[in-house]
């Protein structure tokens, strides 16, 4: 099964983009802290924490820091899913004897997206897209690769 995108150009109001901002910064918060979780567990402990470890954590962290109830919990997830991501590589590099380059910890500059996997957002017919926990966005279609199968699974990006 191919892979087909659409891709939007948005036009954000300024609360909008205030909005996007500020999920950005709080999923590039996120990313930090779980990547120094891992640094930490492994420099103190010897011992290694996993995505679903971190993952089971997102409630009790919702729960201390209100303003991540404000973010869509696969938002979140995929945070977390990008540590995984980067560990991931970072192990595999170090076994193919490549130059491993240890997983960074991410600047404002260097953060620049966050993903909506699998839902927590629509399209409209009057090319808006509505993403959840933020609003409806106006945008314009810049590249039609054709119609999406039914059933197929989704994912929206939004970048910076």
């Amino acid at each position: 099964m191919s892979k087909q995108a659409y891709t939007f150009r948005l036009y954000p109001t300024r609360k909008q983009a205030q909005a996007l901002q500020w999920t950005l910064d709080r999923c590039r918060e996120l990313y930090n802290a779980a990547l120094q979780e891992r640094r930490d567990a492994y420099r103190m402990c010897g011992t290694s924490i996993t995505y679903y470890d971190q993952a089971n954590q997102l409630p009790e962290i919702k729960q201390i820091r209100e303003e991540y109830q404000a973010i869509h919990s696969q938002v979140l997830q995929d945070v977390l899913r990008r540590v995984k991501k980067a560990f991931d590589a970072f192990f595999r590099r170090g076994t193919n004897a490549e130059e491993p380059g240890y997983p960074r910890f991410q600047g404002k500059n260097r953060y620049d997206s966050f993903c909506y996997p699998q839902g927590g957002y629509s399209l409209t017919a009057d090319h808006r897209v509505c993403l959840s926990k933020i609003g409806s966005i106006s945008g314009t279609r810049l590249r039609s690769p054709g119609a999406l199968a039914l059933g197929s699974r989704h994912m929206f990006t939004s970048y910076r």
